[in-house]
């Protein structure tokens, strides 16, 4: 953008502009006089009316004011809340539900094409209603103790008395009126077995200050989860400070995906990096037999003694505590190897010593479409392509899409 493409929109200036596609991160863009201008709450194909509110290196940012032309797919959001200034939580619910997934599958293809040169096409599938889907949460209460959610890019506190994509049985409408401390952060999830638990801790004043101490004002620190996937029911402890999927839905829908590409055979020896409290590891055991073995990597200390309690029972299984960037060089071969690492994605380094190794196949889980389109071009560098992929919404109403790739090794030519 030039500098005077720069200066032809100031702070609080009003333009009218026509939205041209959805961007990651749940903004979509439009242009005018040059300018590159990020705005949520649009559709793409409106004729909108915006408020300019930032001013970044190479774009801007704005609010819509007016929908002037709207389209098709603009529905009433189901959430009072849902509107410029109001609750952050989600990005989508202004737009129809199907075309909600539609719009997430066109971020994903255009990540690849920019970021991997690679063309895809892949469906976003549904996996549970668009609102009741969410069974863990984590809130915040206000200088007045009051509990909401942040709106968007700040840290003011929206007060909500109920939230549509919660299941009904969390009942966040009495967790609201509960005597919490103000500024703190409130984490609540219900598990399978109906168990609540309430952990609360301060808000911490910047990112570099340590985690603060948690206190569990209801419940017990570990939930119990029940997996039904396609040939059984696989059980697990999870406590309050390790990761769980939060779509009721997603724990069965992503195992039997993995399952579905890694094609583990009896005798295998898998891998399974960032595995977390073992949701994947537990779902292959029985297919690798009592010949085969599982070395899963975890670096979060509460995670860890989740898959030490929840393979306790089995000898094939390790588990090691630890940053996979440094564990992973005590491995010299797999023959599967599952990685589903935080948002950043696992990175170049990682992703050579995975293919050092040799395994017949990589499944990764991921919940960024842009750091997925990077790792998988450092992958096909390294002799890895991509076979398949398969996009799960487990977020519904939200920008947020989970993926999960499949990758073998290139067949070498005689």
């Amino acid at each position: 953008m030039t500098d005077s493409s720069k200066k032809s929109l100031r702070i609080g200036e009003i333009c009218t502009v026509e939205i041209e596609k959805a961007a990651h991160g749940g903004h979509f863009i439009a242009r005018h006089e040059g300018a590159v201008i990020f705005i949520r709450h649009a559709i793409p194909g409106e004729i909108v009316e915006v408020e300019i509110t930032e001013a970044e290196k190479s774009f801007f940012r704005a609010e819509i004011k007016a929908v002037i032309e709207a389209s098709k797919h603009r529905v009433q959001a189901p959430c009072q809340y849902a509107h410029p200034g109001g609750c952050g939580g989600c990005d989508f619910q202004h737009i129809d539900y199907a075309h909600q997934r539609q719009l997430k599958s066109e971020v994903i293809a255009e990540q690849f094409a920019r970021i991997a040169n690679m063309e895809i096409n892949v469906e976003v599938e549904e996996v549970s209603s668009p609102l009741h889907w969410r069974s863990r949460f984590a809130a915040t209460t206000n200088h007045q103790g009051d509990l909401g959610f942040k709106e968007t890019r700040s840290n003011k506190v929206i007060p909500i008395s109920h939230c549509p994509v919660l299941i009904p049985e969390i009942d966040f409408q009495s967790i609201a009126k509960e005597s919490i401390s103000a500024n703190s952060r409130v984490e609540v999830a219900l598990s399978t077995r109906g168990e609540r638990t309430i952990a609360i801790s301060p808000v911490r004043s910047n990112r570099l200050e340590k985690n603060p101490p948690v206190e569990i004002i209801e419940g017990k620190t570990a939930l119990h989860y029940e997996v039904m996937t396609s040939s059984e029911t696989l059980k697990y402890q999870v406590s309050q400070g390790s990761f769980w999927q939060s779509n009721i839905n997603a724990p069965a829908t992503l195992v039997n995906a993995v399952r579905a590409y890694a094609q583990v055979r009896e005798g295998d020896h898998i891998l399974d990096l960032y595995g977390g409290v073992g949701l994947f590891a537990k779902a292959l055991l029985g297919e690798i037999g009592s010949t085969g073995r599982i070395d899963l990597v975890e670096a979060s200390p509460t995670a860890t003694r989740d898959a030490q309690q929840n393979f306790r029972d089995y000898g094939n299984v390790s588990v090691h505590r630890g940053d996979v960037a440094r564990v992973i060089s005590q491995f010299e071969s797999a023959d599967v190897v599952l990685l589903d690492p935080p948002r950043t994605g696992a990175g170049q380094s990682i992703l050579a010593s995975i293919a050092d190794m040799a395994p017949r196949s990589i499944v990764y889980i991921a919940c960024d479409p842009a750091a997925l389109a990077r790792d998988a071009g450092y992958l096909r560098d390294c002799g890895y392509h991509l076979q398949s992929i398969r996009a799960f919404d487990l977020f519904p109403m939200t920008h947020h899409i989970e993926s999960i790739a499949h990758y073998t090794a290139d067949t070498v030519s005689s």
